[in-house]
């Protein structure tokens, strides 16, 4: 799930992480508050999507699936869809927007093996999820594993110069742990994320077996502008946020 929203109200200083990242705790605050904001639904989903391209009659796993917005839009454009979460309330409303038949999993990439054969789907998605953890060796690997040959990995992750924007006296280059607070519709969530430099990032892609097709600072979706003009100035302008990236599986 991991899909942050920086617009919301926000102390980036250290917080409470006995708490950080309990989505279970703000499942539904968190649902509402993303479903169509600027971060998530005008810019990430919408990113995400134009990465997938033409999606009808591929195999694609939403690891981190949250509530399923991405998995709905995916299955309306004829994607054959399973979602991931080790939020148990996340899921739930996932299944309410997805229907009963829809093939849901507890489970996330810092909990072991995905629960899925070698070669399951043509693609993955892992969208503002790595960031959460500090090693990526061990998931990247079990990503690679559930990709067939010729399979494609669509990762959106903090970009790193934020980080180096928003903490000037913590560095760029080593790996560093740092929480923030957020309020999502009226509620209080802490975040906990690892920040990496970019080449720790795709040193962790190529050694994991993956070849970089795509990194992409997207613009936000048309009707940005109209809907969030204190932040989207003109119509055409981007901001620094998140880091997309393609991968081949080959």
């Amino acid at each position: 799930m991991g899909r942050m929203s920086p617009d919301l109200e926000n102390s980036t200083g250290p917080a409470d992480q006995a708490v950080a990242n309990d989505y279970d705790g703000f499942a539904e605050a968190y649902a509402v508050e993303t479903e169509a904001n600027l971060i998530n639904g005008y810019y990430t989903r919408p990113a995400i999507l134009d990465l997938a391209g033409d999606v009808a009659g591929r195999r694609i796993l939403d690891v981190g699936c949250g509530a399923g917005p991405v998995l709905a839009a995916l299955r309306e454009q004829g994607a054959i869809v399973t979602g991931v979460d080790p939020s148990a309330k996340m899921l739930d409303l996932a299944r309410q927007r997805l229907g009963e038949g829809a093939v849901l999993h507890q489970a996330g990439l810092g909990g072991g093996p995905l629960p899925f054969p070698d070669g399951a789907f043509d693609d993955a998605i892992v969208c503002l999820v790595l960031h959460y953890l500090e090693d990526w060796k061990a998931p990247l690997a079990e990503l690679r594993r559930v990709l067939a040959p010729g399979g494609r990995l669509i990762v959106a992750v903090n970009h790193p110069f934020v980080h180096r924007l928003l903490y000037p006296d913590a560095g760029y280059f080593a790996p560093r742990e740092y929480s923030e607070d957020y309020t999502f519709n009226g509620q209080s969530a802490v975040l906990t994320y690892w920040h990496r430099p970019l080449h720790a990032m795709t040193d962790a892609f190529t050694a994991a077996g993956f070849r970089i097709a795509v990194i992409s600072e997207p613009h936000p979706a048309p009707g940005a502008h109209e809907l969030f003009p204190d932040v989207v100035k003109e119509s055409d302008s981007a901001f620094l946020c998140f880091l997309f990236f393609v991968l081949d599986a080959g």
